[in-house]
This record gives structure tokens, C-alpha cells and sequence, in this order.
């Protein structure tokens, strides 16, 4: 995990938000063996890796909440009330995507704001969007106390990115960023999630 990374993304939501926020990290993923089989429910064999995204954040006291891209320096404002998918291919379809999928699960999310930067390299098939989508996953379930599984989690990671984003991606490379741990890899059925 990049030190300097957390620092950065902390800094500038303290500076910009002017309180302290909770830090999630979901890490990029390899595969050694598998690809293309989990959309096809087989058997894959990946791992997480040291380098992911890191994503600050806290609840807004505005009518609002404001998502912020480090790496991109560009910021969305978000209407919780009237989500709607973006018609460019951009990275904030895979934020409204997420918080779209937590509300579908009928859970009560808040305004909130975050900040988030990565070091993996875009479009390098390390899996930088499932680890966009989990942080920002992870992180709504902890703030709002959703309660919600990591299974659930993945799941809405995936749903995020299926019906906002228009990948129609298997559960894999959010799978290897939820469970994925140091020094390990996963073999993973894509049917049945064992």
C-alpha cells in the first residue's frame, strides 16, 4: 500500500472538506489463470495486488455530495434524489453507479463527500474500476451503517458497472479486490462464489 498515496487523498479531503475522513483502500487485481471464464461462470485464479485506490470520505452537511478524481483533477456533483447515468464514457457512470445500486437495495444513503486517487495504471487490465467501485462500496456500507455483506458489496460492484458503465463484466475482479489478501491468491468458482 502506497504511503505517500494515502497521505495525498487525505490531505486533500481534509483540506478541501475541512474534516477528517474514513480512509478505504481496495486494491487492483493479476490473474494467473482464467480470463474470460468468469462471465462465463468458470474457474479463475487471480490475486490482489499493492497497488489500488485509495478513497476518503465523510458525510456532506449540504444538499449534495461532491466525488473527487485526483488523477483526472476533475469533480461531479451528485443529486442523490436524481441519479442518472452520464452519457460519456467516463469514470463518474462507475460512482453513480455504485450509490444507484446501494439505494436499489432499499438502504438509507446520505449526502456524503469523497476524494480518491489510484496508482494503477488506467486501461492496464489491473482491474481499476472494480477497485473505484468496492472503495466507494465499502466505504457508503461503513459510513451509513448499511450492514451489507461483502457479497452484497461485490454484487452491487458489478451491477454498477453492468447497467451504469455498460461492461458486462463477471464478479471476478471485484471478487479479487473485496477478499483478496496479502501473499495469496483466489480460486475462485464464478457459479457457485466458493
Amino acid at each position: 500500500m502506497n504511503k505517500e498515496l494515502i497521505h495525498r487523498v487525505n490531505q486533500h479531503f481534509e483540506t478541501r472538506f475541512n474534516t477528517e475522513p474514513l480512509l478505504i483502500f481496495s486494491p487492483g487485481r493479476i490473474n494467473l489463470i482464467g480470463e474470460h471464464t468468469d462471465y462465463n461462470n468458470g474457474f479463475v485464479f487471480p490475486a490482489a495486488i499493492d497497488k489500488g485506490i485509495v478513497m476518503a470520505i465523510g458525510e456532506s452537511e449540504t444538499e449534495h455530495s461532491i466525488v473527487v478524481s485526483m488523477d483526472m483533477n476533475e469533480e461531479v456533483q451528485l443529486d442523490l434524489k436524481n441519479l442518472k447515468r452520464l452519457e460519456d464514457n467516463t469514470w463518474k457512470n462507475y460512482i453513480i453507479g455504485v450509490v444507484a445500486e446501494l439505494q436499489n437495495t432499499g438502504k438509507d444513503i446520505s449526502n456524503f463527500n469523497c476524494v480518491f486517487a489510484g496508482d494503477i495504471p488506467v486501461g492496464s487490465g489491473l482491474s481499476s474500476s472494480a477497485a473505484l467501485e468496492n472503495s466507494l462500496a465499502l466505504g457508503c456500507n461503513e459510513l451509513f451503517s448499511l450492514g451489507l455483506s461483502k457479497n452484497e458489496l461485490i454484487h452491487i460492484s458489478q451491477k454498477a458497472e453492468h447497467n451504469y458503465v455498460g461492461v458486462n463484466c463477471g464478479i471476478m475482479d471485484q471478487f479479487a479486490s473485496m477478499f483478496g489478501q496479502k501473499n495469496h491468491a483466489l480460486f475462485l468458482d464464478c457459479k457457485t462464489l466458493e
